[in-house]
């Protein structure tokens, strides 16, 4: 393979606990962190990947403006065009700070802008939270950071193993809201329902105007209950019984909405510190949750990213396939892609084009000019995916040969 076009076959660095979201044909990157000679080391502030959907490229772009600091556990959203990020962990402890970036930009820059202007007052420092998007607002729930004594309340569980002085650590189950639109920050009033226990590394996901909240960790519990909160009246379900088997206890999982009443759970750590590979549905109307039995069992996920691309399709990035409390050496760079639902007929026949262009190389130009622009990019999507599955084979050889 040509190194130019190894370099066009690139892909975005591999990391955990970073952030992405879709706007667009378009999946975003930014952040997290990676290990090295057992250090911690947080993935540059100024690069921004962007994976194409249509074609199968990844881009970096350099960013600039008003940087965050390179952070792990930072919770990512986007609204009408625009990548915010709150929270997080770096060198220095815990952030409460949020910034956000104009992702359709006309020029091509990538510009950070801290949000400093703000009305009311933001949560306290933390990291792996998550974040409901409903109506231009961002609404917050939960995570692990750091209190003073005058803040602590019925909202947040304290670690007993860590506080120093007048700062204690733990596990939140409070609410908070930014609106975009008023760059306001609030607390609302829970008008019933009982609320989740404080948790850190569960998941979030909205389904109409519910936000919905799986599993997560406090103390040394993990857990597989299921929570959804009224956005419009403030309401908690409490913990919602569910009909028939369920996911098993875990953190560091992704829950994806998946048409207009379905999530689509992936992967964690469960309660015996097991990666997790499996995937489940669970269907609002029903009520149930159905494991998906289709998955392959060697590719485990946890404190990976998982967002909706097109036709139902839930692209899960990075991650670690190892458990990072006792061996931070798994983390992945590649690229999993889940069909939920049965593709457009479109879909198959450009996908069957594009794996055997080699084969119609003197029928393919004769196609129209909008279809063969689509054509081109499956093309180019599946040569890169070939050269992927190429390199990483040509990889585990090498292993192998080492170890022997």
């Amino acid at each position: 393979m040509a190194a130019d076009s190894a370099e066009q076959f690139c892909v975005a660095e591999e990391r955990s606990g970073h952030c992405a979201v879709v706007d667009g044909n378009f999946l975003y990157v930014w952040g997290g962190y990676v290990s090295i000679e057992e250090n911690e080391v947080y993935l540059p502030n100024d690069e921004l990947w962007i994976y194409e959907m249509d074609s199968g490229l990844w881009t970096m772009h350099l960013m600039e403006g008003e940087l965050p600091t390179s952070m792990s556990g930072s919770c990512g959203a986007s609204i009408n065009g625009k990548l915010y990020i709150f929270g997080g962990f770096d060198d220095k402890g815990y952030s409460n700070r949020l910034y956000y970036v104009n992702l359709r930009t006309k020029n091509g820059t990538y510009r950070w802008k801290k949000i400093t202007n703000f009305k009311g007052q933001p949560p306290t420092p933390r990291d792996k939270l998550s974040c409901w998007v409903y109506k231009d607002r961002l609404i917050y729930f939960g995570g692990y950071g750091c209190r003073k004594h005058n803040e602590l309340s019925d909202c947040f569980d304290v670690h007993d193993a860590f506080w120093e002085g007048q700062i204690f650590w733990g596990w939140h189950n409070d609410v908070h809201v930014f609106d975009t639109t008023t760059q306001t920050w609030s607390q609302p009033a829970i008008r019933g329902g009982d609320p989740p226990q404080p948790r850190a590394a569960h998941t979030c996901a909205v389904l109409g105007n519910k936000g919905y909240i799986f599993g997560g960790r406090v103390l040394q519990t993990r857990m597989n209950d299921l929570h959804c909160l009224n956005l419009d009246t403030w309401t908690w379900s409490g913990r919602i019984n569910i009909s028939g088997e369920k996911p098993k206890d875990r953190s560091w999982h992704t829950l994806t909405p998946i048409g207009d009443d379905r999530l689509f759970l992936f992967g964690g750590l469960s309660s015996d510190n097991v990666p997790l590979s499996d995937g489940w549905i669970h269907s609002i109307t029903t009520n149930g949750w159905k494991q998906l039995t289709h998955l392959p069992k060697s590719r485990p996920r946890l404190w990976h990213t998982a967002c909706l691309g097109k036709e139902g399709e839930v692209m899960v990035f990075g991650g670690s396939k190892d458990d990072l409390h006792f061996m931070d050496t798994g983390h992945c760079s590649d690229l999993l892609i889940f069909q939920t639902q049965p593709y457009s007929l479109l879909r198959l026949c450009l996908d069957c084009i594009g794996k055997n262009a080699a084969l119609l190389k003197t029928q393919i130009p004769c196609l129209p000019s909008k279809l063969l622009q689509q054509v081109l990019k499956k093309i180019t999507f599946w040569a890169a995916v070939s050269h992927r599955q190429e390199k990483k084979a040509e990889t585990e050889r090498q292993s192998q040969l080492n170890t022997t």
